[in-house]
Parts: C-alpha cells; sequence; structure tokens
C-alpha cells in the first residue's frame, strides 16, 4: 500500500460522485497520556469503498471499516453514520502513539487524510502548549470530556523493588492493576537475566517446569506468577506488562543461604543493642545489690 495519496479531492462528476474528505475535520488533535484519544475524518459520498486507518510512522494497518487488524486492542474504530463520521480511538494513549494517522478511502489511487496526534502528561507544565491548555478544562468540547472520563490504569508488584527469597523456596509476585474502566486483554510476564537486552515473555512451558500464572479480573484486576524451587538463575528483574498500563518491575533476589548486606547489618546491629542492655541491667542490678547492702549495715550493728 503506497501513502502517495491524494489529499482530498471533490466529487468530479454529478452523475458518478467520488468520494472525497470534509476538510473541516481537525487536522490535529492532543491526548492527554493515560486518557483516550479521538482521531476523526469525515468522508463524504462513500458509496461501497471502505476507510481505512494507517499508522504513518511504520506503515501498519490499525482498522478498516469497523473492523480492526492489530493486537494492539487498545485501537478501535467507531462510524457514525448521520455525521459521516470515522473516529479512531486510541485507548489510554501513551507518548509512544503520538505522529501521524492516516484516513484513507479504497479508491485507484488511494485518497488520504492525516491527522496528527500529540500526547502530552499534565504533570508536566511544559509538554502541554498554552495554546491546548484552556482546552483541557474549558466545557466546549466532547473529545475532551471523554478523555476526561477515562481512569488512568496503574501497575503495580506488591513488595519491591527488591525481594529476598531463598534457594529452593517458591517466588510469588503479585501484580494489581487498578483504576481500569475494564479489566487488561492480556498480561505478560519478562524475566530479565542482565544478559538479554530483550527478555523474552515468561513460558509457562518451558522445559524449567514449575512456573504457573493465576489472574483474578474484577475492578481490581491482580495476576500472581509462582515460581517454584527457586534457583539462583531465577534472580533477576521481572516485569508486569498489562494491555492497558504502564510496565511494572521488581528485583528479585535468589539467595543462597546468605543475607543482604541490610538484614545482615540489622541483624548485628541487634544483637549489639541487646548485649549492652544485658550489660546495662547487670551493672544497675551490681549496684542496686551494693547499695542496699551499704545502707543496711548499720542497722545489723545496732540488732548487735
Amino acid at each position: 500500500m503506497t501513502l502517495a495519496a491524494i489529499p482530498e479531492v471533490l466529487p468530479t462528476s454529478p452523475s458518478h460522485p467520488e468520494p472525497y474528505f470534509d476538510t473541516m475535520s481537525p487536522r490535529n488533535v492532543t491526548a492527554l497520556v493515560g486518557k483516550s484519544a479521538y482521531l476523526t475524518c469525515r468522508v463524504r459520498n462513500l458509496g461501497n469503498k471502505t476507510v481505512s486507518w494507517i499508522r504513518h510512522r511504520d506503515i501498519h494497518i490499525l482498522t478498516v471499516s469497523s473492523y480492526t487488524y492489530t493486537s494492539d486492542q487498545r485501537f478501535q474504530a467507531n462510524h457514525h453514520p448521520e455525521t459521516d463520521e470515522w473516529t479512531l480511538q486510541i485507548k489510554w494513549a501513551q507518548k509512544r502513539d503520538a505522529g501521524v494517522y492516516e484516513c484513507q478511502i479504497s479508491t485507484q489511487p488511494v485518497r488520504s487524510y492525516s491527522v496528527t496526534l500529540n500526547v502530552v502528561d499534565l504533570s508536566d507544565n511544559e509538554d502541554l502548549p498554552e495554546s491546548e491548555r484552556d482546552k483541557f478544562y474549558s466545557d466546549g468540547s466532547d473529545s475532551y470530556h471523554k478523555m476526561f472520563a477515562d481512569q488512568v490504569p496503574t501497575a503495580t508488584i506488591l513488595g519491591g523493588p527488591d525481594l529476598h527469597v531463598d534457594k529452593g523456596s517458591t517466588i510469588n509476585l503479585t501484580c494489581s492493576i487498578r483504576f481500569s474502566p475494564e479489566p487488561p486483554a492480556y498480561i505478560f510476564w519478562y524475566h530479565h537475566d542482565d544478559v538479554r537486552k530483550n527478555p523474552p515473555v515468561i513460558s509457562y512451558d518451558s522445559s524449567r517446569g514449575g512456573v504457573s500464572v493465576i489472574t483474578e479480573k474484577g475492578e481490581i484486576t491482580t495476576s500472581y506468577l509462582l515460581i517454584q524451587h527457586a534457583d539462583l538463575s531465577d534472580s533477576g528483574k521481572y516485569s508486569c506488562s498489562p494491555s492497558n498500563a504502564d510496565v511494572a518491575s521488581v528485583r528479585v533476589h535468589v539467595l543462597n543461604g546468605e543475607r543482604p548486606a541490610a538484614m545482615q547489618t540489622g541483624s548485628a546491629g541487634l544483637s549489639q543493642s541487646a548485649f549492652k542492655i544485658c550489660i546495662f541491667i547487670i551493672i544497675i542490678y551490681m549496684y542496686c545489690t551494693m547499695y542496699l547492702s551499704i545502707q543496711l549495715q548499720p542497722l545489723r550493728v545496732r540488732d548487735r
């Protein structure tokens, strides 16, 4: 498929009107990180042609008509016949989604209408142009209302950032996904062993065995990664990657009888403190005994 497309073409023949784009559709769209982005093109006289959305940077077909042609389930196509609008919705937008998208009509040659998506983070004031800032706080746009209606899904691995387990025990990692309007479509676990730059998805059918994942979906979705009979090779960084949230990571240390320096320091400090307390109690006891002995000595003399 070529991107050398005719931008907008008005109908040239009254008897056989050709599809064309309504150029009033916005060419630039700004979305918030973690919210939904809505890219829209309005097509007149579509007839028996189809409308597709293409991501420009990799020429990837995202949708054709109302069908989605990508494994990333954040992308969804919506058609509004009453307005001739074809909307590409990108759920839980991330900064990597920014770029040019093309709405294409299946004519010969293909006709294309490009829309530029900007994804900004309101926590970074410099990230949002001043000209756009007021739009996010105004009441005049449905798209911005939709963006604010979304919650920002967040993934967290409990007990991080470091976990220490004994060799031979079970590694139990718990990843919680909160603030999600619906459970994630999938959750992948990765193991970075400090050797591979591109860590593989943890396989439950690997030759290692003893690896299982339990996922409970609900208002808070929880995924449990269980690795039995932990070995030193199981040490490393583990990441929980839901379809609708940023990656959460934790570093696991499998110990072969040793203890982390922090734990050793804590134990030593505790032993020394206990020893000092015992010495102090003994000194107080001896002092009290001597004091009482001195005080009672005159009484014993009188009694004689």
